[in-house]
């Protein structure tokens, strides 16, 4: 039997190919040429929610004393990115052997933070401190994702004089199609046609579509289509731009590697499940032919068993076995274990009580 995936024919495209025009540690521009619509969206929505970060999964509030209240706090400290470049090394919680949480599955951070001055005393994201361990030692992995414009970190309250914070915080890795604080990319552009000739935008508008559909930056790698030119209703688009800010957990080119990374796992896991399909297929069809061709035996015919050959599902022998029931049993009142029993309340003879 010949393989589906082999009989399988697609229209043939050039290689795919990636341009990039802009590529800094926290943005990312390039285009991707040659692929179907559903690919290039596919390693978009991919971007977005399954690439696995760390964040900020519980937190155990010793003492509060600031005006805002623990479920609050633990709100904003979730949302803190973590640095995530060493994710890898790190089990998902999920699939760890341990019982709540351990070294092998989380990162533990603690913050720490009184106000002793007259003025008030803001508390940053850089003053949470990652409690370092043999397994993370080393790892870009749990420190608080600092920007070099903000070098204090994300602002998570204010204290005033005499007001105390400690908590401990359990991050564990997760992705954002879980939960947004897991999310690797702070945005994503996605955009293609951007003259807009195959009227995609054309049903979307109110009063003039033009107006609510300006061209964008991209407009400038692609020629101006006439007015005059027909339409092709054959065409499709192969060249997408695409760009990616980073969240600052990952570096933007990272969200693109790894991007495409999980997305070719999932196309080998599907493929491989297509090959196994087939297998099972070729062996039930050998399986038939061996059967049409008197090659197969019928577990049902037995002639070891003593079983009449005429019969392929015959009686089984322990059939003629006493089961507690038989002609003689019913035609003898003699067989004890059907003998009268007298359950009377008659104290003499042998009654049943």
């Amino acid at each position: 039997m010949s393989s589906s995936l082999d009989n399988y024919s697609t229209k043939k495209l050039p290689d795919p190919e990636i341009k990039f025009k802009e590529a800094t540690s926290e943005y990312v521009d390039f285009t991707l040429s040659n692929v179907d619509l559903s690919l290039a969206n596919s390693l978009r929505r991919v971007m977005i929610s399954e690439i696995p970060t760390l964040a900020i999964d519980s937190v155990e509030i010793e003492k509060n004393t600031t005006v805002l209240a623990d479920e609050f706090l633990a709100h904003r400290l979730g949302l803190i990115p973590l640095e995530s470049l060493d994710i890898d090394k790190l089990r998902y919680n999920r699939e760890c052997t341990c019982d709540n949480y351990c070294n092998r599955c989380s990162v533990t951070l603690i913050l720490n933070v009184i106000a002793t001055e007259d003025s008030s005393k803001s508390v940053y994201s850089r003053d949470l401190t990652v409690v370092q361990n043999d397994h993370i030692k080393n790892l870009k992995l749990g420190n608080p994702a600092i920007s070099p414009d903000v070098p204090e970190g994300i602002l998570i309250c204010k204290l005033r004089k005499g007001q105390e914070l400690t908590v401990r915080c359990i991050a564990k890795k997760g992705i954002s199609k879980e939960h947004a604080k897991w999310d690797s990319a702070a945005a994503i552009e996605f955009e293609y046609d951007p003259w807009n000739k195959l009227n995609h935008t054309d049903y979307w508008y109110e009063r003039d579509a033009k107006l609510e559909w300006p061209i964008g930056k991209n407009h400038r790698d692609e020629i101006e289509p006439n007015d005059d030119d027909k339409f092709d209703y054959d065409a499709e688009p192969n060249v997408f731009y695409i760009g990616v800010e980073s969240a600052k957990s990952l570096p933007a080119n990272q969200i693109v590697i790894r991007g495409i990374e999980i997305l070719k796992q999932k196309v080998d896991g599907i493929y491989q499940e297509l090959e196994n399909m087939d297998r099972g297929l070729d062996l039930e069809e050998d399986l038939n032919n061996n059967i049409n061709n008197g090659l197969g035996m019928d577990i049902g015919y037995q002639e070891e068993n003593g079983i009449d050959e005429t019969d392929a599902y015959g009686m089984p022998d322990f059939a003629e076995q006493d089961i507690g029931y038989n002609e003689d049993a019913t035609n003898n009142n003699n067989n004890d274990d059907y003998a009268e029993t007298n359950f009377s309340d008659d104290d003499e003879g042998d009654a049943a009580w």
